[in-house]
């Protein structure tokens, strides 16, 4: 979708806006000190567009006013701090927001000297988060699922109603998880090729200074600023690696690993039919109450196993995340077969 000169200058004007809110916002010197660089050059940047209206026949722009989106970000980021407000300020093209990914502190982070190291970094960060979403997509469906089947279980002792109960909370949990998924990815996959297209179209028109905010951007993280200069021109030199070390380092977005929406829904639903099957499984093989007190052990001990493996992404003690997560399951299994029986019946 082609964006117009009047789109291009209003999203510039706009920019420099919310960079002067980020700086105003935020408390560190040198990230302060970044934004409003980057506000200077999509100031200049727009004066370029204007200039090109003209040229081309078109009216001037005329005085320039703040969207409500825009204002309702800035009264956001002004509340919260930019680094809490990373995900609205990245969807307004806000660039600079890489200084807010973990790592060292400014000045101590190992600086890159070419788009590989760049995007190194991001990759192992994304396998992280895929190692992570699977690992909750795993836990959503044993905790529903088996507070599904306690709730049915205190409501009826038929054994085939709580086993085809337990299948069809692994098939409609699942397929709606892998809906979801697929429906976020998507819309976040779209909402990152346009900016990169934007990005793309930008570096065409304006290489320098492009290279100039690139530039800023490693200057604030610690470089300094020639040095900076002279990476941003090595890096220029290539277009397909400028781009896409603009995408990394201004938008915090890696063009190579954007996210398949199919994979995505794919292993949203293998993980949650596979947290899920674990209280069935005890059903399918045995019935009677015996075989309810096999899916309470089991799912037990999976709750404390994923408990467990949750607490090392957060660097918490993986004895208390997984009695933690075992006591959230038990409550959760406890309401629910309360519940059921509440409507009068007993298990046999």
């Amino acid at each position: 979708m082609s964006v117009t000169l009047p789109e291009r200058w209003r999203a510039e004007k706009e920019s420099s806006w919310l960079y002067r809110v980020v700086a105003a916002a935020e408390a560190d010197r040198a990230k302060s000190e970044l934004f409003e660089g980057l506000s200077v050059a999509a100031a200049e940047q727009a004066g370029l567009i204007a200039a090109e209206m003209v040229k081309q026949g078109q009216a001037a722009p005329g005085a320039f006013s703040p969207s409500l989106r825009a204002r309702w970000v800035a009264a956001w980021c002004r509340l919260l701090g930019p680094r809490r407000c990373k995900p609205m300020l990245a969807a307004m093209k806000v660039r600079g927001l890489s200084v807010y990914l973990p790592g060292a502190p400014l000045g101590e982070h190992p600086m890159p000297t070419s788009a590989a190291e760049i995007g190194h970094r991001h990759t192992a960060a994304s396998g992280t988060m895929n190692l992570r979403a699977a690992v909750f997509g795993i836990n959503d469906g044993l905790v529903s699922n088996t507070a599904l089947i306690l709730g049915v279980a205190g409501a009826t002792s038929d054994g085939d109603i709580i086993l085809l109960t337990g299948l069809a909370g692994l098939l409609a949990g699942a397929f709606s998880m892998a809906a979801g998924e697929y429906v976020s990815v998507r819309s976040q996959r779209e909402l990152y090729e346009y900016q990169i297209e934007q990005e793309r179209a930008e570096l065409e028109q304006y290489p320098e200074e492009e290279a100039e905010e690139l530039a800023l951007i490693l200057s604030a993280r610690g470089l300094p600023i020639e040095h900076a200069r002279q990476t941003a021109t090595v890096l220029f030199r290539d277009p397909d690696q400028a781009l896409r070390t603009l995408a990394i380092e201004e938008l915090g977005v890696n063009p190579d690993d954007l996210g398949s929406p199919l994979g995505a829904a794919l292993s949203s639903l293998f993980s949650f039919a596979l947290g899920a099957v674990v209280p069935l499984a005890p059903l399918v093989i045995s019935a009677g109450s015996g075989a309810l007190l096999a899916t309470v052990v089991v799912s037990g001990v999976s709750l404390f196993a994923v408990g467990s493996v949750v607490a090392t992404f957060s660097g918490r003690s993986a004895l208390v995340g997984g009695l933690r997560m075992l006591l959230i399951g038990a409550g959760a299994g406890l309401a629910t077969f309360a519940v059921g029986r509440a409507l009068g019946v007993t298990l046999a």
